[in-house]
């Protein structure tokens, strides 16, 4: 047992959970006052059902040993419930259990990161259930295909070990996954109220930066701790995921003001979750430049799609898509560019002498992802809709979704507050 890997996966799991309420706090401060409570609750009860799921079948599927060796889902019979990480591997460099607890935090904040774009107007009770079949239809066979990797004892899926794609930390089964879910939902669920004729601003930009930050933060155990070693990969995934999101934020801002508007901070707040987006797939495949690089074009890239939604017609409320989805097929492809051998990954893209090989093996990644998670979201939320109906009356909608919780995120009148009575005094006698 390395027990330096072991705690820098231990720290780098704490900061993964930190980004829990970092992406409710991004993704509040961009709703509406009266729907705030409601998106902080999406966000945790998604991370909630997910861990449940994980510990009973999930990390089963995912990371067992590939059905028949075709590397589409995974099975592990006798370790139902986790019992059987209990006592560790001796063989291990990292004890198991810590690793499956990691690599739930990665499938509840993907499943999470969907509430972006449904926010404001799907049942609550519903978006709890559809988080339970979306988690096992399509992230565990997807995370499986990605993540596990094949060893002496174990087969593992299709795209990490036979076309050996490279992603570092999820911009195909994270990013691409729930971006492609995030538009499939929202094709069934329809727009908001008004949208887009009607505005809906954001509430509170600072607490969307103040999110936008923890997120940067909690990325650097996200990305890192995906080494599973405190070694130089470690380092140099840090390294160019804080560079990416670094230049992603200015290239947002940038554009903003070449379109002739004003650079604004909920722009540079996407534009650094964007960087951070992109990069996850590539953060052991390139150079720092390549990270800045990355970075720039993913910043211009969905600062400009989050307006198509305008143009083809499809609320994104929280700009899921053009965000996640863009930023995540940029990153997955621009590896097959910019890799270098010398990075952890350790092969060439098509800059540094190795050809259209790794392009093409990013290429088939990303079209897999695509439409594998798309077709059976849109089957997922069609069923929903049709059975128990996905969105809250029009009415609810209007006067702000909170109100199904019987809570208000701010009480600015001071309802609430104990009154004040004034006590009766005695006149004090005149002075001398």
């Amino acid at each position: 047992m390395d027990t330096g890997s072991t705690a820098w996966l231990l720290a780098s799991t704490a900061l993964v959970l930190l980004m829990v309420p970092g992406l409710a706090l991004f993704y509040g401060g961009m709703v509406g006052a009266k729907r705030v409570v409601n998106m902080v609750m999406m966000t945790f009860g998604a991370v909630a059902v997910v861990c449940c799921i994980w510990v009973v079948y999930g990390y089963q599927f995912a990371f067992g040993d590939s059905i028949g060796g075709g590397g589409i889902l995974g099975l592990d019979t006798g370790n139902f419930g986790l019992g059987g990480l209990l006592k560790g591997d001796e063989a291990a460099t990292i004890p198991p259990a810590l690793f499956a607890v990691f690599q739930m935090l990665f499938a509840a904040l993907t499943t999470a990161l969907i509430a972006g774009g449904v926010a404001d107007r799907m049942k609550f009770g519903v978006w709890l259930a559809f988080t339970a079949v979306w988690a096992t239809l399509v992230y565990l066979p997807v995370a499986h295909w990605v993540f596990a990797f094949s060893s002496d004892t174990v087969t593992g899926g299709w795209i990490a070990n036979k076309i050996q794609a490279i992603d570092y930390a999820g911009g195909t089964a994270v990013h691409i996954n729930a971006g492609i879910a995030a538009l499939a939902v929202v094709l069934v669920l329809g727009k908001r109220t008004g949208w887009p004729n009607t505005p809906h601003k954001p509430h509170n930009l600072p607490l969307t930066a103040l999110g936008a930050g923890l997120l940067w933060f909690g990325w650097l155990g996200f990305n890192g701790g995906s080494a599973l070693s405190s070694g130089n990969a470690a380092a140099v995934v840090v390294l160019n995921t804080v560079a990416a999101g670094a230049a992603a934020g200015l290239a947002w801002i940038a554009f903003e003001r070449l379109k002739g508007g004003a650079m604004t901070s909920l722009g540079k707040s996407s534009g650094i979750v964007a960087g951070l987006v992109a990069i996850t797939p590539a953060c052991g495949a390139v150079n720092p430049l390549g990270a800045l690089i990355i970075g720039v074009i993913a910043g211009a890239a969905c600062a400009f799609a989050v307006n198509l939604k305008y143009k083809f017609g499809y609320d994104d409320s929280l700009d899921v898509v053009g965000v996640h989805l863009v930023g995540g097929v940029i990153g997955t492809l621009l590896i097959g560019f910019l890799a270098t051998a010398d990075a952890p990954n350790g092969r060439d893209g098509l800059f540094f002498g190795g050809g259209l090989g790794l392009l093409a093996d990013q290429a088939i990644a990303v079209v897999a992802v695509l439409a594998y998670s798309f077709v059976l979201t849109w089957v997922i939320a069609k069923l929903f809709d049709v059975v128990v109906g996905l969105r809250v009356p029009a009415e609810v909608e209007r006067e702000g979704i909170d109100s199904v919780h019987r809570e208000s995120g701010y009480d600015l009148l001071g309802a609430d507050l104990p009154e004040v009575v004034e006590e009766e005094r005695t006149p004090e006698p005149a002075a001398a």
